[in-house]
């Protein structure tokens, strides 16, 4: 009689993986509403007051953690609080020269007992630093050191075997994101301020301001009041961005469109050309100012139905003309 082959267990399907660390998540922000609401509240004002006294903020761990930290110090950085992060290893080996004295540190280790991290509480307390724990356990080493604990369980991790970092590393991941979120917020953090700190890639180009596309110069087209139509045409069709501007002493008076000409053609048709500037101009155009966000002047455009919004400053000299087709070049939608 021959033996069989034991029938191995049913594997979890993997969107199982993905519903345990839901379930995580959603304990904590169940924790966040109540039992951690206070030390959470805490630990944003802390990272605030940093931010304004400029004291170093620094975000440590290590293996898993320390990979959590490295993005939580990334996303500390992004929003506008200066953070950053350090190896624990290499902290007990010179680096943590990088703490200056009372120093924020967030400590990231979920068993709170990382040798590599409890030989920096000596030093941390000498330099009156201050210490936020994001650890498993309440009664940890860590946790008892800190001056505030984040409590960052978990029920279980999505590893069948219950060891490898899963769920645990991506509560520490969240939690370190709603601290980051949080303080900007404090910080009354504006898109402006994001922009300034993201210029490159895509969200570079979202956040591209106004004065970095317009014309300027010799390419803003530009009459005077009393200039006559037969100029006026031919500063349009020289500039061609379909409209220009009629100044008085480089501030706005209106703007003529090409649909500002062909109406003139049809009500005075030969003797369209016997008109001035300011006889045949918008008096009101739509403007905008050059720090607006090029997003911003897009939106606009649309709602209006207009391809172009003249840049003007604060006190009415125009700057430049932002035109539809440059927005377009740079995918904002």
């Amino acid at each position: 009689m021959s033996s069989k082959s034991p029938i191995p267990p049913a594997s979890p399907r993997p969107s199982e993986f993905v519903r345990i660390e839901a379930a995580a998540l959603n304990e904590l922000a169940l924790r966040l509403d109540t039992t951690m609401l206070a030390p959470f509240s805490r630990a944003t004002e802390h990272l605030l007051q940093a931010t304004t006294a400029q004291n170093r903020i620094i975000i440590t761990g290590i293996g898993k953690s320390g990979i959590i930290a490295r993005k939580i110090a990334a996303t500390l950085r992004s929003t506008g609080t200066p953070a950053h992060f350090l190896h624990a290893a290499e902290a007990i080996h010179g680096d943590l020269g990088m703490l200056a004295p009372k120093g924020i540190v967030i400590a990231l280790s979920y068993s709170g007992e990382t040798e590599e991290l409890l030989r920096l509480i000596p030093t941390l307390k000498r330099l009156e630093a201050t210490l936020i724990a994001i650890c498993g356990c309440n009664t940890s080493t860590l946790a008892q050191a800190s001056s505030i604990f984040l409590d960052a369980s978990v029920s279980a991790e999505a590893c069948t075997l219950n060891l490898a970092p899963t769920a645990s590393t991506t509560v520490m991941l969240a939690l370190g994101d709603a601290l980051a979120l949080e303080v900007s917020r404090l910080r009354g953090w504006k898109p402006e301020d994001f922009a300034d700190l993201h210029p490159g890639g895509r969200i570079g180009r979202r956040l591209a301001r106004v004065r970095e596309l317009m014309h300027t110069g010799d390419a803003l087209p530009q009459v005077a009041p009393a200039t006559p139509m037969p100029q006026v045409i031919y500063e349009m069709s020289r500039k061609k961005l379909g409209m220009t501007t009629v100044l008085k002493e480089g501030h706005l008076a209106g703007m003529i469109s090409d649909g500002d000409l062909r109406r003139l053609l049809e009500r005075d048709g030969s003797h369209a050309l016997e008109h001035t500037a300011a006889e045949i101009m918008n008096f009101h155009p739509q403007t905008i100012e050059g720090n607006a966000l090029a997003s911003s002047a897009l939106a606009l455009m649309e709602d209006k139905k207009i391809t172009s919004l003249i840049v003007v400053a604060p006190g009415g000299h125009v700057e430049g003309v932002v035109h539809l087709h440059d927005l377009w070049t740079l995918q904002l939608s």
